[in-house]
């Protein structure tokens, strides 16, 4: 059977070839100083069209390569390495890199320029490349740059390999129940999460938190060290989060276990909580789904309990002057010591009063994206313009609010 690849090598590929062959290489080496010649070649097949080509036979060496000092006849040696490395850790996609003297990489690159080759290729990605190709072989998991669970990185002057345990990503949406829980947790203000007499011990403003009580199952399914919560925006710690819920994404930190029962996971949420958080649509994700859920801005409706005796027609008045117009909020008190003091526009949507009562009213509303609802209805002392207690003449107070939907699948 004849080969399919076609290797022709220009003559000054061949007049270099012919130079090198007192070099002391390993066909590895040799070949590879034609690299990008013969696609779908390896480098020791490289080397021996070659030597058909000069019409000799491999030469003889009388020691170690001089290029590699046989690095490529020791990939085993590196694969085992490598494998210790992770043992405990599950793990299905993979990639390679390695660190190299500069000093060697420079006299690589010396030697192509005294031969007159220009189509070498590195050693050190032909290592990246034939290492993987090992570690496939012997494990059958799948080499490549694309999403891999572990970056394997040999060191090659100490013999050593580093790890990298990448993250593993879960997404789905979650509804807050419990008014009295924030979304991600909050370090002491006053140990910053040292542990103090003020927080007990604990290092925390608030005993727990929807990160804590979402992360904590998946934690112990993945036998992870640590997971962080990324939310599409957040709500009030007084609020709930109803309807869908809220997208997030969870990012489980150095996973041992990556095939986890996504299934099993949501009622377990739901238990663990006592019912104060619960998820839906748990599903795999990527780092790419964290940068997706952080740059979203969806418009967000929700429910208002406003406290104020205004007449109901008033307020009907009010939400249609209200409703549309755009609306100038400077950063409100309440959270003036954690944000830059800047005025953002921002408008409702719309507004509709869905139930009354002596001692106030419920409003459900629509908001662009980073409205601030409680001091568009209260006026913050006039940080808000115009707001609905200046529309309709009376002080307003915010008795209750809930977040109905995030509009993130809209459009």
């Amino acid at each position: 059977m004849t080969d399919p690849v076609v290797f022709d090598p220009p003559p000054p590929a061949l007049t270099a070839a012919r130079a090198a062959l007192d070099r002391g290489l390993c066909p590895e080496c040799y070949g590879r100083l034609f690299g990008r010649l013969g696609h779908g070649l390896s480098n020791p097949e490289r080397a021996r069209r070659l030597w058909e080509l000069l019409g000799t036979t491999p030469p003889v060496r009388t020691g170690p390569c001089r290029a590699c000092e046989d690095l490529f006849a020791r990939l085993d040696v590196w694969v085992e390495r490598g494998l210790r490395t992770v043992e405990g850790f599950e793990w299905h996609r993979f990639t390679c890199g390695s660190r190299w003297e500069p000093e060697l990489l420079a006299r690589e690159e010396h030697q192509w320029l005294q031969l007159g080759t220009e189509w070498g290729e590195s050693a050190r990605s032909a290592f990246n490349r034939e290492w993987g190709k090992a570690l496939e072989a012997r494990t059958g998991a799948s080499g490549g740059p694309d999403r891999p669970d572990v970056v394997f990185l040999a060191d090659l002057a100490v013999g050593r390999v580093e790890p990298t345990i990448l993250p593993l990503y879960v997404r789905g949406r979650y509804r807050k129940l419990d008014r009295t829980i924030p979304q991600t947790h909050w370090p002491c203000r006053r140990c910053r999460g040292r542990g103090c007499d003020d927080c007990g011990g604990s290092g925390k403003t608030y005993p727990t938190s929807v990160e804590e009580l979402v992360g904590a199952p998946v934690l112990a399914a993945a036998g992870a060290t640590e997971t962080r919560f990324h939310g599409m925006g957040r709500e009030d710690i007084d609020a709930r989060m109803l309807g869908r819920g809220r997208p997030f994404v969870l990012e489980v930190v150095r996973p041992r276990n990556r095939a986890l029962d996504l299934a099993a996971l949501a009622p377990e949420i739901a238990r663990s909580s006592a019912g104060r958080v619960e998820v839906d649509e748990l599903r795999p994700a990527s780092a790419a789904d964290v940068l997706q859920v952080k740059e979203a801005a969806p418009e967000k409706s929700y429910r208002v309990g406003v406290l104020g005796p205004v007449p109901v027609a008033k307020v009907n008045e009010a939400l249609v002057v209200a409703t549309g117009r755009a609306i100038a909020q400077r950063t409100p008190t309440r959270v003036a010591h954690r944000r830059s003091d800047r005025v953002r526009p921002r408008r409702i949507v719309s507004a509709r009063v869905v139930e009354t009562a002596d001692a106030g009213f419920t409003l459900e509303i629509r908001t662009e994206a980073g409205t601030y609802v409680k001091e568009w209805v209260e006026g913050d002392g006039g940080r808000t313009e115009p707001n609905l207690a200046g529309l309709v003449g009376v002080p307003l107070k915010v008795g209750f609010l809930d977040v109905l939907d995030v509009h993130d699948t809209e459009g």
